[in-house]
Formats: structure tokens, C-alpha cells, sequence
């Protein structure tokens, strides 16, 4: 390989694709479409989320201190995309869109009722690092549709058919591959 040297970039690929429900299902609610979004630690179960302060979901995670990260299918990238695109200043995204809310078990925020997975978070921290403010949050309660999980009851990539993003391009993922810890099998 040849390798050539170019600027700092975030070119870390892919990422999920997510969207973010934020709010009070009977109040103020609200989507964000957001690529930044990433596993921090396994106990307790942790998500960090970074969002610019001028998004009109921030003030809203700021003040309510929950949110949900709802993880959509690679056929919902076109209302994945819109969700990111839109602001919620302009108007109701779930009834732009169709999407219906549904009561999480924990937080206020409403999940997405069409995505596959919807993970409850409380935010524990909020770090400010340039353009984004990164909200650590703890997962408090995942929910997750039976048609995405496997026989053992894991969730299965393969049926949750998750939305990815890199470079400024949504993706749908390959396959399998093998499974942790392949490599030490004889």
C-alpha cells in the first residue's frame, strides 16, 4: 500500500447511523439524526452522543437530561437522513414523517416505534469540546423487537439490518464475517 498524508479528519468509518428522540413524550419532543455516537463503557452500560450547541435538540438533552438513541434499519435512510436535515424549530418531524413515539420504561423522551432497537439513556456528563458537546449517558433500558433477534434471543445484525454512515454517505452493512474470538478456535 502506498500511503499518502492528509489533514485531521473524521474519517473513523463506518458509524451508526442513529436517531435521537429527546423531550417529553407529552410535551416538546424532538429527532436528531446523529453519526457521532459510540459505545463508552460495558458496566454500567454507557453511550456517548455529541451534538453542536446550536442544534435545536441540545437545549432540550441539556434540561431534560434524557434522550433515547433509537438505531433505524438501512430501509429508513431516506426519514434518517430527513431527521438530520430538518430542524425541529420548522416543525413536528414525527408527523412530518409518520413515525410514531412510544412510552419508553424509563425516561420521558419518547422511543421511535419503528426502529428495531431503542436504547433509554440518562445523562450522567456533559463535556464541550469545539463544535460538539459530547453527552455521556447511561443506558437505563434497551427495548427491542423480536423480529431483530436470533433464536437465543441476542439481537441479530442480520435482521436489524442497521443503517451506517462514513464520508458523508449512509450504508447498509455486508454480513457476517465470524464471530469474537474466532481467531483462537482451532
Amino acid at each position: 500500500m502506498k500511503k499518502i498524508l492528509v489533514k485531521p479528519a473524521t474519517v473513523l468509518y463506518p458509524a451508526p447511523a442513529v436517531m435521537v428522540t429527546c423531550g417529553d413524550f407529552d410535551g416538546v419532543k424532538n429527532i436528531i439524526t446523529l453519526a457521532w455516537v459510540g459505545t463508552v463503557c460495558s458496566v454500567p452500560p454507557m453511550v456517548g452522543i455529541s451534538v453542536r450547541p446550536e442544534r435545536f435538540s441540545h437545549p432540550i438533552l441539556k434540561e431534560t437530561g434524557e434522550f433515547v438513541v433509537n438505531l433505524p434499519t438501512s430501509e429508513q435512510a431516506k426519514v434518517t437522513d430527513y431527521c438530520g436535515v430538518a430542524s425541529g424549530r420548522d416543525g413536528d418531524k414525527f408527523a412530518a414523517l409518520g413515525l410514531t413515539p412510544a412510552r419508553g420504561s424509563i425516561v420521558k423522551a419518547p422511543l421511535l416505534a419503528e426502529c428495531p432497537v431503542n436504547l433509554e439513556c440518562k445523562v450522567k456528563e456533559i463535556v464541550s469540546l469545539g463544535s460538539h458537546d459530547l453527552f455521556l449517558a447511561e443506558i437505563v433500558a434497551v427495548q427491542m423487537d423480536e423480529t431483530a433477534l436470533d433464536q437465543n434471543g441476542s439481537l441479530d445484525l442480520g435482521k436489524a439490518r442497521p443503517l451506517v454512515y462514513g464520508n458523508g454517505q449512509y450504508w447498509s452493512l455486508g454480513g457476517l464475517i465470524d464471530r469474537h474470538g474466532f481467531s483462537f478456535q482451532p
